[in-house]
């Protein structure tokens, strides 16, 4: 899979990338989840920032996750939590993922339907 090709398919699913990492480890920060993203899929996709960060103001926006300003030495880290809304929409959004993935399977992956009669 091309770094193209990924990041189009990509598009549809990194918020519920996101929560569910966030659901799994807790309180992330923004680098932190582009290189845990990284290191789960081999390089294979790569998360930008010009994505990520409107993605993650997107999900604080509508209540899904809030996020906490730290100070380390003189820089400020912002740490994101699910709240207990984002936790209860994590799993309808695998579940929302993994049907539509399992359908996208099928359709590409079944026996051509025209030409047999």
């Amino acid at each position: 899979m091309s770094i193209n090709s990924s990041q189009e398919l990509l598009k549809g699913t990194l918020s519920t990338i996101i929560l569910r990492l966030l659901e799994e480890r807790g309180r992330m920060y923004g680098y932190e989840l582009t290189q845990c993203v990284k290191e789960l899929t081999g390089g294979k996709i790569l998360l930008k920032e010009g994505s990520l960060y409107p993605a993650l103001h997107k999900l604080e926006a509508e209540g899904y996750i809030v996020s906490e300003s730290v100070f380390i030495g003189k820089r400020v880290r912002k740490y994101y939590t699910l709240t207990p809304v984002g936790a209860s929409q994590t799993t309808q959004a695998v579940d929302d993922l993994l049907d539509f993935l399992n359908t996208i399977h099928h359709l590409i992956t079944s026996q051509p339907l025209y030409g047999t009669t």
